[in-house]
């Protein structure tokens, strides 16, 4: 029987700018998926206190919780550098980041922008078969679209080879899915 890929196929980035719709966007997660935890221009307290809460939210819907930047409390992992006993995910926005992360270990390489994004604003998208030479023969790491992404947008590109997407819009609650 082939083992399952423990790498979610549908992740959360989150950020400053999601406000309370965080919240919404955590439920409307399928169980089993998984948030990328970034908020970076939060004081380091009111993190703390939020990435619990977070954590307690996706203990209970069975989400995988990953810290990027500086971690301040124990998650299943890290999104980048960072100690962890957990699973390690990796920007990749080069072949230079995607072997770096290789190198770090990474279970799991999130590739972008594939489309134009708010989070990159004025960044044109590299497309899905740019994006998967980034990450290309470095020993089947899943490589997760990012960067515009919706559901809609994830099954046109799926035949790319990607294991997975990511998104902040597609998860709030007022977003059309095109």
């Amino acid at each position: 029987m082939a083992r399952r890929n423990p790498i979610p196929a549908r992740w959360l980035m989150t950020d400053e700018r999601m406000g309370d719709a965080l919240w919404r966007a955590l439920r409307r997660l399928p169980p089993g998926s998984g948030v990328v935890f970034r908020h970076y221009a939060t004081p380091e307290r009111d993190r703390r206190v939020l990435l619990r809460r977070v954590i307690r939210i996706a203990q209970a819907r069975r989400l995988v919780v990953v810290v990027a930047g500086k971690p301040v409390i124990a998650a299943n992992g890290v999104h980048g550098r960072g100690k962890t006993h957990g699973i390690r995910t990796w920007p990749a926005h080069s072949r230079g980041e995607a072997l770096a992360g290789k190198r770090a270990g990474a279970a799991a390489l999130f590739v972008s922008p594939i489309h134009p994004t708010q989070s990159h604003d004025g960044t044109a998208g590299i497309g899905p078969a740019r994006a998967m030479r980034i990450g290309r023969g470095l020993g089947g790491i899943p490589m997760i679209a990012l960067g515009g992404m919706s559901e809609l947008r994830w099954r046109r590109i799926q035949r790319f080879g990607f294991h997975g997407w990511a998104a902040i819009d597609a998860w709030m609650p007022s977003t059309p899915s095109s």
